[in-house]
């Protein structure tokens, strides 16, 4: 857990420390090695984002027994972690968070079992928090639109003509929906009021895209000491991220002599798509458009009631919209 981060909001900051006891004790799979790489992953410095969401939305209400607000909590990180398993065999990614990947040491076929068998612990935790069905049938249409937004990716990896509304509809498939899902799962297990539950989902896909845009930008203009991962991943792996999308239009003959080489590109032709980037400034205007759904989602936080409340959801979407990791 990022103390560091989380220190600066003592309402929720208790919870996550627990949690994170918790989601070492559900987490038990009989495979040691296994079993250890996925401990590793949880303890290796995840920021526990949309738990810290979940948490927040609860406060909004006065229902829920602790015990199920943590099952409820930790489903949520558990089935992000799930994804991030998956998405490790997806893009062939060699370390997650300064780990070595279960696929890179295991083999992709028992990673993808390793995922799996995270998401039978995410439906677990499901049915600890809640009994309610309308609840439960919501978080089986999030992983739907989860998986229907990997899948979708696939569709979009090496296309030189994806489209923004493509890049978004992706988005709000996978990143978002998630953040989507753990506002409004924390909002109605907390029995919080109609005025705040018919804005959370909203508030969810919105920082959701923002912060996807982020994470993107990232890949082409930060540090890779402080991402822990390396620039340039994503063009790598054939995803075309928004900084790319922006930027084709401005120079396509130039961009389609090197990404049509897609997964031959030498260290020299990614470098030359960054600076190729960097020169019609396709980081600029995708920092542009983040900046419009990072004050979209400050706008709906400002709807919510007023109190301390808001203000942390506020600070903590301020920071997160615009970090530098």
């Amino acid at each position: 857990m990022d103390r560091q981060l989380w220190r600066q909001f003592p309402q929720v900051e208790p919870q996550l420390d627990a949690l994170q006891e918790y989601l070492f004790q559900e987490v038990q799979l009989d495979n040691q090695p296994i079993h250890s790489k996925i401990l590793a992953l949880l303890k290796s410095g995840g920021k526990l984002l949309r738990p810290g969401y979940f948490y927040l939305f609860t406060k909004f209400g006065d229902q829920g027994t602790p015990a199920e607000l943590q099952a409820g909590a930790a489903a949520l990180e558990i089935l992000h972690v799930g994804t991030l398993i998956h998405d490790d065999v997806i893009d062939d990614s060699p370390t997650r968070r300064g780990v070595r990947t279960i696929q890179m040491k295991y083999g992709q076929r028992n990673a993808i079992y390793a995922g799996d068998f995270m998401f039978t612990v995410y439906f677990n935790q499901v049915l600890k928090a809640t009994r309610d069905r309308a609840l439960v049938q919501e978080h089986i249409d999030a992983m739907h639109r989860i998986l229907q937004g990997e899948l979708h990716q696939m569709d979009l990896n090496y296309r030189e003509d994806t489209t923004v509304a493509a890049y978004l509809n992706e988005v709000a498939g996978k990143t978002a929906e998630l953040f989507a899902l753990s506002c409004d799962t924390g909002a109605r297990l907390a029995g919080a009021p109609a005025s705040v539950t018919a804005l959370t989902r909203k508030i969810g896909i919105a920082i959701g895209c923002a912060y996807q845009m982020l994470d993107d930008i990232l890949d082409y203009a930060g540090d890779p000491a402080k991402t822990q991962k390396p620039v340039l991943e994503d063009l790598r792996s054939g995803v075309y991220s928004l900084p790319l999308i922006l930027a084709i239009p401005h120079a396509k003959r130039d961009f389609h002599h090197l990404l049509r080489k897609k997964q031959d590109m030498t260290v020299a032709d990614i470098q030359a798509v960054q600076t190729l980037v960097a020169q019609v400034d396709g980081v600029g205007a995708a920092r542009q458009l983040a900046t419009v759904h990072t004050e979209k989602a400050l706008s709906l936080i400002h709807q919510l009631p007023a109190g301390p409340v808001q203000d942390d959801l506020a600070k903590l979407t301020t920071m997160l919209l615009r970090r530098d990791h």
